[in-house]
């Protein structure tokens, strides 16, 4: 199991991306610093013990955290989860996209106030600097390859294509276009998805030829096709599923995912937690589609 680090950080600012003509709202949450912290969770105060700092030090693209305000009281008991989208000696920045309660109630927060912090959590993406890389990232998808492409050594082996049914303003988009090549596509109706894949697909097919690394994240659907296409041409694919989760530590079974048995990890009950093993999986470790039907 992964250590991670409880904090309580300061809010620095709460800046708002865009927000379509339906309403939907973006934010990117911006907090204090981790790398200055204190114990870990789980340690004593003994001087030879690592730092929260020194946890923090190894965070890598694709983890996540669990953030709850410490002004929620008990009226929302359960932490959210947000893919850390960067992480500086400055703060630490989540993208927020306002879907329930809990986002909503998120946008109340002030400068200053409290917000405990639980993390860095899960497994991150594979980072290989002198392999080509494709990142495909389905809406709020994105978050996690922020950090992921200002970390990269060398980002000019990167290719990002990113699909999305809202304004792409509403996205951190523009900033990492100007780093590496990327392209956009929004998909304005039903017809306009298959004409999509058909270009990732002989874009996948292309790095598969060339034993490349192929980096997604986004919603199931999304990734249940990446998979597909994946397997189809036997490309070298980390997915980062996206699951509810409770707790963020294995501690509820909120977030299972079907397992297919060909993963280094083997459980008895043939599923995988995504806040312990995930959520950064290869694409060949897990199962979009359970014989036994239940849905992920």
């Amino acid at each position: 199991m992964n250590t991670q680090a409880c904090q309580e950080l300061k809010v620095l600012d709460l800046v708002q991306f865009g927000q379509n003509s339906g309403g939907a709202k973006f934010f990117a949450l911006r907090l204090s610093s981790p790398l200055q912290g204190t114990q870990p969770q789980g340690t004593s105060s003994q001087a030879n013990q690592p730092q929260a700092g020194n946890v923090w030090e190894k965070w890598k693209p694709g983890q996540f955290v669990m953030l709850r305000p410490v002004n929620w009281g008990f009226e929302l008991v359960t932490a959210r989860p947000f893919s850390i989208s960067t992480l500086n000696d400055n703060s630490l920045t989540v993208f927020i996209q306002v879907l329930g309660r809990g986002t909503e109630r998120l946008l109340d927060l002030k400068i200053g106030d409290a917000v405990t912090v639980w993390g860095p959590l899960g497994t991150g993406f594979a980072t290989e600097p002198n392999t080509s890389t494709l990142i495909l990232a389905g809406g709020v998808g994105l978050a996690p390859f922020v950090g992921y492409i200002r970390q990269h050594p060398t980002p000019n082996k990167i290719r990002l294509e990113f699909c999305h049914r809202l304004p792409v303003t509403c996205y951190p988009f523009d900033t990492l276009a100007e780093k590496v090549h990327a392209d956009s596509h929004q998909e304005l109706s039903v017809e306009d998805r298959e004409p999509i894949f058909k270009h990732l697909e002989d874009i996948i097919q292309s790095y598969a030829a060339n034993n490349g690394l192929i980096l997604a994240c986004g919603p199931t659907p999304f990734l249940k096709r990446i998979q597909e296409l994946a397997s189809k041409y036997k490309a070298r694919c980390q997915l980062s599923v996206e699951t509810r989760m409770a707790c963020g530590v294995g501690a509820c079974l909120g977030c299972v995912v079907e397992a297919t048995g060909k993963g280094k990890i083997q459980t008895e009950t043939g599923k995988l937690q995504a806040c312990m093993h995930g959520p950064v999986f290869w694409a060949d470790e897990i199962d979009f589609n359970p014989k036994n039907g239940e849905a992920l």
